[in-house]
């Protein structure tokens, strides 16, 4: 389930005020204390902006082919004659 920052700022809020130990409060709260931890590092680095929700998706892929390596890829797959194979290399 995706909290939106205001509440991910209240769970903080409701943490560090509660006199219960944080993994009793958590518990209460149904909160992963990695989750909690990820939420509270975030806060003391950024403060709340730093809660909002954060694409899911890399901002790169780690195994793309580079576009030039793929153009030659492609040109060897169709290539008539291994004659021209050194043309591409």
């Amino acid at each position: 389930m995706r909290y939106p920052a205001s509440e991910k700022l209240e769970i903080i809020r409701l943490v560090e005020q509660s006199h219960l130990p944080i993994k009793q409060t958590l518990d209460k709260l149904g909160i992963p204390r990695t989750t909690f931890y990820r939420w509270y590092d975030r806060y003391q680095l950024g403060g709340s902006e730093a809660l909002e929700d954060q694409s899911p998706r890399p901002s790169r892929v780690w195994n793309r082919i580079p576009d030039d390596v793929r153009r030659r890829i492609i040109a060897l797959a169709l290539c008539p004659s291994p004659l021209k194979l050194g043309h591409y290399f």
